[in-house]
């Protein structure tokens, strides 16, 4: 095996290595040459002399004096220029030194600033940029939404068929779950919203976005093998499963045509707007259903099957060493995964058919409430008009708002008498032109707020939960909002951002196709977080 040391060397070290053996052998050898430089000149033909040495004795010698003095002189000049050669060498040497240090660095330069791999291996991981920061954080959100609701999904199926002491720590991890994301989304919608402004503090809420993400997916993949420990579909598990599923797939069936019937007389009564946001569900609801039969009905198959060839694969692994069990064990995983599809497909189309009946039930509270609201309005209106308002406004904008009031209920009247209207949007418009005049609420006005309210986010949530695979961040968000603004009574702001939400959505679904959420071939995502949520897909 490769030594980790040698594995994080880069890829320019090998050649790093070869120039210092280069320039060390140059030296050796320029060093050599100079050590080796007297020994070469010993047998020259002219020697180096050697200066003469005067002594006491040799002082008064007057007849050699002049000759000495010629030969010293002579000598001398011979040593300058034997002197001045030896120079030249270590000049020489020193120069090709430098020469060559500088072509190294230049070349080294040069590939620095034009290579395409990387040359070092940091041990720090590169910061990210603030576009990938976010682009981690929007898909944490939208895989910890993904497991969220794929959970609860499924949990629907444990609890009935267990008591709730079973299912307990299933549920509270789940809430433990919805309350991380939510948190998460909270975060994300301030930076959305430009808050907080300083960039580091925006990089850091972009990192609490993901932890969050992360502590939710978590907590579902703590509980994931629990949960399939009590549903046991490996083993004597599967039927009890497969009979609570196909048991709710014909309660489904049933509620749908019942829902047909319901949808239809929706479109008699009502306008056409009131019905709009369930238009085309109940196909979708049957497409659901079809599939359902068709999971299921390989589930059951895989699950006799199995049973049938029981002692037959217990044979075969006694021969052949354990490959009959493996492939029995193989059976039952098919079978788990057919089951898991199944049950999707079932509460998706449920989601669906109850859209329809939810809606049914608000348009006729609506209708009741209608004339209640219009007689409640009137009320706010003479308040207005004697100048009863929270907040002081302008003789010219007091007499806008109440004109804008007038003309909203003048023109919800007349739809009152003059046929089919909906109900949900005649309280939108009286609660909203009532909200302008700042003159406070009552319990009638309040209670319409509320209702148009509470119908707009169940309408986006069962379109987002219907549809997740194809919607994206941004609508989450704006339903998340939508959901904290509902549970803090501000119903003005939870109908308008989830109505926001809503559309959003739609836009998704018609970029991306009608795509159905967590709908495969052969199997769905499970209870669980990123970890664990995709044990059971093929």
């Amino acid at each position: 095996m490769t030594s980790s040391r040698i594995r994080g060397r880069p890829r320019r070290a090998t050649a790093h290595i070869w120039v210092w053996v280069t320039h060390a052998l140059l030296g050796a050898v320029v060093g050599t040459g100079w050590l080796v430089l007297p020994v070469m000149t010993v047998g020259a033909q002219d020697p180096v002399p050697v200066a003469a040495v005067v002594t006491a004795a040799s002082a008064p010698t007057a007849a050699t004096g002049p000759a000495t003095s010629a030969a010293s002189a002579a000598s001398a000049a011979q040593q300058g220029g034997t002197s001045t050669a030896d120079l030249v060498l270590p000049l020489v040497a020193l120069v090709a030194a430098v020469g060559l240090a500088g072509y190294g660095y230049l070349r080294r330069t040069r590939r620095a600033r034009t290579r395409t791999t990387p040359g070092t291996v940091s041990a720090a991981p590169p910061t990210p940029t603030p576009a990938d920061s976010e682009r981690q954080a929007r898909a944490a959100l939208v895989l910890a939404d993904d497991c969220v609701r794929t959970s609860r999904e499924e949990l629907s199926f444990v609890q009935a068929r267990f008591t709730d002491t079973g299912t307990e720590p299933f549920v509270h991890a789940l809430r433990a779950a919805e309350t991380e994301l939510a948190a998460a989304y909270a975060i994300w919608r301030r930076y959305e919203e430009g808050m907080p402004q300083d960039p580091v503090a925006r990089r850091q809420a972009l990192v609490g976005v993901v932890g969050r993400c992360a502590e939710a997916g978590r907590r579902l993949d703590a509980e994931a093998p629990a949960l399939d420990r009590l549903r046991d579909l490996a083993g004597a598990g599967l039927r009890p499963a497969l009979e609570i599923a196909e048991t709710r797939f014909r309660d489904l069936t049933a509620e749908t045509v019942t829902a047909q019937d319901t949808l239809a007389a929706l479109h008699d009564r009502y306008a056409h707007s009131a019905a709009e946001p369930v238009t085309g569900w109940l196909e979708q609801a049957k497409d659901r259903l079809v599939f359902a039969t068709s999971r299921l009905n390989e589930a059951r198959q895989a699950a006799d099957m199995d049973e049938a060839d029981k002692m037959d694969r217990t044979d075969s692994a006694d021969s052949a060493g354990g490959a009959g069990e493996s492939d029995g064990a193989d059976g039952t995983a098919e079978a788990a995964g057919r089951l898991r599809a199944g049950e999707a497909a079932v509460a998706q189309a449920a989601v669906l058919v109850g859209a329809v009946e939810r809606l049914a039930v608000e348009l006729r509270e609506a209708a009741d409430l209608v004339p209640a609201a219009l007689t409640g309005a009137e009320a706010k209106l003479a308040e207005a008009r004697q100048g009863r308002t929270r907040t002081p406004l302008t003789i010219g904008e007091q007499h806008a708002r109440l004109a804008h009031a007038v003309g909203v209920l003048a023109a919800v009247r007349e739809e009152l008498t003059s046929g089919p209207y909906d109900p949900l949007d005649a309280l939108r418009r009286i609660t909203r032109a009532v909200e302008r005049l700042e003159v406070g609420g009552s319990g009638v006005l309040d209670a319409a707020a509320w209702l148009t309210a509470r119908s707009s986010v169940a309408g986006a949530e069962d379109f987002v939960t219907v549809h997740r695979a194809a919607v994206g961040p941004e609508a989450r968000s704006q339903l998340a909002a939508a959901v904290r603004a509902l549970a803090t009574a501000d119903a003005a702001r939870a109908d308008t951002v989830s109505r926001e939400a809503r559309e959003t959505a739609e836009r998704d679904v018609r970029a991306h196709g009608n795509a159905s959420a967590d709908m495969d071939a052969d199997s769905a995502p499970s209870y669980g977080g990123p970890r664990t949520r995709g044990r059971l897909v093929a």
